[in-house]
Formats: C-alpha cells, structure tokens, sequence
C-alpha cells in the first residue's frame, strides 16, 4: 500500500505557504521524484502518476506553485505569483522542497520532472542550482522565437504598470493560448489541445482547484522566465554529466509541433551537455500523462529513471 499525505513550508518571498503533496511506497524507495506542474494546474492532479510511480519504489512528490491550488492563499492570490521576481520565487521554491527532501531521505537518487510551465521552471533551476538533482525530465517544454518572447515580455509588462500586477487581461489570455486548438478538426472544448482523451480534458476543465486566467504579472514573469531559459549564457551553467530527457507529442502546440522541443534538445548540446535525449510520441498532443498512450510514456519515464 502507497502512502499519500500533505504538507507545506514557507515559500522563499518569506510571505506565502507552499502547498506540498508526497506519495511514498510501502517498502524501501529506490528515489524521489519530484514534479513541477503546469500553469492553472495544482500538485493534486499528478495522483495517478505519483501513485504509479510509488508503486514502482520511488517516493513522488511536489508542491502548488505560487498562486496555484492550495498555494493560493485567497481569491486574489489566484494566478498570481509575486510584485517582483516571482518567476524566480517559483523555481526557489522547487529547489527548497529538493533540499527538505535530500534532508529526509538522504542518498537517493534524485530526479525532476517538469511538465509544461513546470518543464520552464526546470530548465530555470538547471541553471541556477546545477547540483539540483540527478536526472532531469522535461516534458512539453518548447523554444519560441525570441521576438515572440520579448513581444510579450514587453506587452504584459506594459499592462502590469498601467493596470497593476494582479490585473488579469481575457485578451492577454486569449492571445497566449487561442492558436493552440488550430491544428484540431472537430473541437470540442477550447482545451483539446491537451490531450486526445475527452474524459481526461473534462477533468482538466472541471477541476475545483483549476486556476483560471493568470494574472498579466504571472505571464509577464513567465515570458521573463523563458527568456532566461534560452539565454546561450545561461545555459552554459547547466551541469554537463546530467542525464535530460526531453519528452513531447508530435501535436503539442507548446513545443511548435515538435520544432521547438528538438530546438531546445539542441540548445541543450550546444550548451555542451553530454547526456541528452528527445523522444517525440506521434499524435499525442500535450499532457502525456493524460493521452492515449500514457502507459508507453510511463514506461519510458521509469526506464530512464533506472
């Protein structure tokens, strides 16, 4: 039998709760496997693949990110990350749960798993705290042109002085994320581009603890975050001998179809990284974890694992 519990620490911007959700296995665990989450998402949807992976031997756990799920102190929190630097308060934050959770279980085998915003955050926490973990996961991740980028970066900056940073802009919204179901005949919600599975996109849609629009501040920090993440420089920080494995469907929006996953494989072995590797599953869309073929991606996950 699997264990699931609840925790939380304080966030490192010294104000905020961190909402922190573990599984762990019945017998000795063979690692940790720690999950960032995307936007509008919260740790809470992850159970099944946490409890997959405690059945397998590893402890699986993760946190609601700043202004996510039970992270969110109140209404007004919602979608929201921080005045400043919220980006990196967000990747601060994971590296704080990985330091708690070495402290627990020292030893074992530590390895990130970052989905979607949360493959951004990861890629952040690569090159700021190198030694981070073992193995690295980065799961519908993407590289947009940086003129798309700083387009951003200077729109939704320009909303947060002219209307606040808790101001949250439908247009703003609708700009980021409306392309993403042009590829798809026959929609059936906004969100198809999620996941080819009908039941699994209603749960996305019907869940309580969903987030709604984001904050232009949330997306203004965000366009921030890429960037930094692209940044040649940055990437030059990363730690070499780390095993990264990129994980992606041939119908995700966010990696431009594929382009901009192998964009970023390549980014990362220019970087001089010497342990890289891309998978790209055909029609899948974006949640893996959620498609047609999610047994074949757990499975590829936990062998990359051992």
């Amino acid at each position: 039998m699997t264990e699931t519990k609840e925790f939380s620490f304080r966030s490192r911007n010294r104000t905020n709760t961190i909402h922190c959700r573990i599984c762990k296995p019945s017998g000795e665990p063979e690692g940790i496997v720690q999950i960032a989450h995307g936007i509008t998402e919260h740790i809470g949807m992850y159970d099944s693949f946490m409890s997959y992976l405690a059945g397998k031997g590893y402890i699986a756990v993760g946190n609601d990110h700043l202004g996510h799920g039970l992270s969110a102190a109140d209404e007004q929190d919602k979608g929201f990350f921080a005045e400043e630097r919220g980006w990196h308060y967000c990747a601060a934050d994971i590296n704080k749960l990985s330091t708690l959770m070495k402290a627990k279980y020292p030893g074992l085998p530590y390895y990130y798993y970052g989905f979607s915003m949360g493959s951004y955050l990861v890629r952040t926490c690569l090159i700021k705290y190198p030694d981070c973990c073992d193995k690295a996961l980065i799961v519908g991740t993407g590289f947009p042109a940086p003129s798309r980028l700083q387009a951003g970066y200077a729109l939704t900056d320009t909303i947060v002085r002219r209307k606040g940073s808790r101001y949250v802009s439908r247009r703003v919204s609708k700009l980021i994320f409306s392309s993403y179901n042009s590829h798809i005949e026959d929609q059936r919600t906004p969100y198809d581009w999620l996941s080819r599975v009908d039941s699994s996109v209603d749960d996305y849609m019907n869940d309580p603890l969903r987030t709604g629009a984001s904050t232009v501040s949330l997306y203004r920090d965000m366009f921030g975050g890429i960037i930094f993440d692209c940044d040649k420089n940055n990437l030059e920080k990363m730690n070499k001998d780390m095993p990264v494995l990129f994980l992606s469907g041939s119908e995700d929006p966010v990696g431009d179809y594929g382009d901009g996953v192998y964009r970023t494989y390549k980014s990362f072995l220019n970087a001089g990284m010497k342990n890289v590797s891309l998978k790209i599953y055909g029609g899948a869309r974006h949640q893996l974890l959620l498609e047609q073929n999610k047994d074949e991606v757990f499975d590829d996950i936990l062998a990359f694992m051992k």
